[in-house]
């Protein structure tokens, strides 16, 4: 691989990363308990990074970190869920017997955003439109440009 591919890699790998630890630190702001990443007992669990509970009902969530604007100064308006997104989702609210949410948390130069929804608000789409979410029109707004 180039140089150039694997620092992409890099970059990508560490920015999931950092959305796994804003999401697990949105998670407990939004009084969440028994927060689990998934990534510490299997790496790459098919569908979700986090398990999670509130009010008694158990919650799996796939995280997506992205960087809000494209190297091309672009709004990044769409974080893919990935292959198969549903069908993975299914399989680990069987596995987890908990029901599948989607987190997406958009990283500026000196701030970020999280939106938090559910799979079913995204109609079949396989990806999150953060656009719409930042209008309040899928998901909630958990946190704005702070």
């Amino acid at each position: 691989k180039s140089m150039e591919t694997k620092k992409e890699a890099a970059r990508k790998k560490s920015l999931g990363e950092l959305g796994e630890l804003f999401a697990i630190k949105a998670l407990v702001d939004n009084e969440f308990d028994r927060i689990r990443n998934l990534n510490d007992r299997q790496l790459n669990e098919p569908f979700a990074d986090i398990e999670c509970e509130k009010d008694g009902k158990k919650y799996i969530v796939s995280v997506k970190a992205r960087n809000k604007f494209q190297i091309d100064g672009k709004l990044n308006s769409r974080y893919n869920l990935g292959t198969s997104a549903y069908d993975k989702a299914a399989a680990s609210e069987k596995k987890h017997n908990a029901k599948a949410y989607w987190m997406a948390i958009q990283f500026d130069k000196k701030s970020y955003s999280i939106y938090f929804g559910t799979l079913g608000e995204l109609n079949g789409s396989k990806a999150i439109p953060v656009d719409k979410c930042e209008k309040g029109e899928i998901g909630e707004v958990w946190v704005n440009n702070k």
